[in-house]
């Protein structure tokens, strides 16, 4: 009588303690959901627009996700002032827009951040996604390889060193100082990669323009703000690759140097606007025509030596790590499969571009008609993103086919098959 007693009393005490957990979740779910109805209510002049939309809050562990509105087919249920349910399968989860069920979602994976003003800026970020069509700007998200070589990445390192200085400036002639030397070597860099001033304006128009826009209705003082682009510098340095991050740490910091004297400036630009232009003109900024000798002069300013030898033995590593990413993907034999109707999600910071060939991916999720692959360890999407390749299979138990660090689960009417001749498997349709 006493253990079952007991065991009752464990049962409730478990009971209520999931109880307690499950409606802190939900405070917390509405806390944050009621921070960004604020803020983008307090910032609707940035845009003329109040960006507040449809969110989803997705844990990426249980796919349980969190609505600030339902859906229109009626599988978010209410819970308390929100709504939930389970993200279906063939949706990838990441931070991003995403057509969902007959709306335009703004989707952000769980655990936030503890600092609220980083909640809401990546909320905000993603919100401008959203609106980004009716603000007028494209959707664009090429890859800048040259970024991931070492003469893109010195030049961009030290075009960072000096915006780091000109945020730091406590005088308008030193703020110009370091912004005229930030211009020269974004110039010079463009000038070492044609075409890079292109492809880098496309990402900053998007990537750039969103973080912007994150960062300025989050709203920190100026102080916090300051010390957030040098927190947010160091930690951009660590990324293993730059080729799809820049973006976030270029346009937030001219953005907020003009926004200090013209908060309209945002609201002046269009798809066809080449940012570095516009900006050298708007902070007055007078380039040499000499730019060789003018980085060569001012690299020292900025722990030049130290970066360009940083960079030459990241190159000696690269070389190797892409030289072993060729064999195994490209040289030995491997399973390729062809992408139909792709949606992909990945981390941008630790991607390798491999020349031509394509990009690298530590960790990538695929979902297209033919079904979903999850890659753990390691694949290569071609350069024209319409197919990718990963290791031979190691074992075939029906639909579920799985290989080192990945698993392919496939739809009825797909199968793999192997040409003899180079051992290469490839995914077909029945």
């Amino acid at each position: 009588m006493k253990k079952t007693i007991l065991v009752g009393l464990f049962f409730l005490l478990a009971k209520g303690i999931l109880a307690q957990e499950q409606q802190s979740l939900l405070q917390n779910m509405s806390t944050i959901f009621s921070e960004i109805k604020t803020a983008t209510k307090n910032g609707e002049q940035l845009w003329n627009k109040n960006l507040y939309a449809p969110i989803l809050l997705v844990d990426p562990k249980t796919r349980q996700v969190f609505a600030n509105e339902p859906d229109s087919v009626g599988m978010l249920k209410p819970i308390g002032s929100m709504f939930s349910g389970i993200l279906p399968a063939h949706l990838n989860i990441a931070n991003t827009a995403v057509d969902f069920n007959g709306k335009k979602w703004a989707m952000i994976m769980l655990p936030l951040a503890a600092n609220e003003q980083d909640r809401i800026k990546l909320l905000a970020h993603e919100l401008f996604h959203v609106a980004q069509p009716a603000l007028g700007f494209a959707l664009h998200n090429p890859n800048n390889n040259h970024l991931d070589q070492k003469n893109g990445r010195v030049y961009l390192r030290l075009e960072l060193a000096a915006l780091q200085k000109a945020v730091q400036s406590t005088t308008n002639k030193e703020l110009k100082k370091h912004l005229t030397n930030a211009m020269i070597f974004r110039k010079y860099r463009h000038h070492r990669y044609p075409g890079a001033d292109s492809t880098e304006n496309l990402l900053e128009m998007n990537e750039g323009m969103a973080e912007f826009t994150g960062v300025t209705i989050s709203r920190r003082a100026d102080k916090q703000l300051k010390d957030h682009f040098i927190q947010e510098h160091n930690n951009f340095l660590i990324n293993p690759t730059f080729v799809r991050s820049f973006a976030y740490q270029t346009i937030p910091v001219y953005g907020y140097l003009l926004y200090g004297t013209n908060k309209n400036w945002n609201k002046t630009i269009s798809p066809q606007t080449n940012l570095t232009a516009y900006f050298a003109q708007a902070f007055d900024i007078d380039i040499p025509i000499d730019l060789q000798k003018a980085v060569e002069e001012l690299a020292g300013s900025y722990q030049g030596e130290l970066i360009l030898q940083q960079e030459t033995e990241r190159e000696e590593k690269t070389t190797k790590l892409i030289a072993a990413y060729q064999l195994k993907f490209i040289e030995q034999a491997h399973l390729e499969i062809q992408f139909t109707k792709m949606n992909v999600s990945f981390d941008p910071r630790n991607i390798v571009p491999i020349a031509d060939q394509g990009i690298f991916y530590p960790k990538i999720r695929v979902t297209d008609l033919w079904g979903i692959l999850t890659v753990e360890n390691g694949a290569l999407m071609a350069a024209g993103w319409d197919k990718i390749s990963i290791t031979l299979p190691t074992m075939i138990a029906g639909k579920k086919i799985t290989g080192d660090g990945w698993l392919l689960e496939l739809n009825d009417g797909y199968g793999l098959q192997q040409n003899e001749a180079d051992g290469n498997y490839k995914l077909i349709k029945k």
